[in-house]
């Protein structure tokens, strides 16, 4: 299973350009409705703007505070590289880059133009195996 996370954004040529130039991601699909961003050859988040479409309603309710409770989080091999595309957009950090001691690793948080809270991490130190399924005896 993957994940193949979509955010409703007011402005979708907007949002694209922010994680082109924050995290490097690269548009597959364009357009102003609704875009796929990559990294490499993986599909790492959707952006959708805010009108509904022949598929559904609204993705954002009026009132609605983009993505009340929900981290976009993205590991990136190229941590220190994220952190000066980052400072050369004049992002400001919610977290400016720590080490987490917890994870092991470091990280950074701050919020993308839509006002959702993204955050940014190297590898762990823990490692990344998933864990393995317990088998019934």
């Amino acid at each position: 299973m993957r994940s193949q996370t979509m955010i409703a954004v007011k402005d979708v040529a907007a949002s694209r350009a922010f994680y082109e130039s924050a995290l490097g991601l690269v548009s597959g699909h364009g357009g102003d409705e609704y875009d796929q961003l990559y990294s490499g050859d993986e599909l790492v988040l959707q952006l959708h703007d805010l009108k509904p479409d022949m598929n559904h309603g609204p993705l954002l309710g009026p009132g609605e505070k983009a993505g009340a409770g929900v981290l976009l989080w993205f590991m990136t091999d190229d941590f220190d590289q994220v952190i000066s595309r980052l400072k050369a957009l004049n992002v400001r950090f919610i977290k400016p880059p720590f080490e987490n001691p917890y994870a092991r690793h470091m990280e950074v948080w701050f919020f993308d133009p839509d006002g959702y809270r993204v955050v940014v991490s190297a590898p762990s130190a823990h490692g990344s195996k998933a864990p393995q399924p317990v088998k019934n005896p």
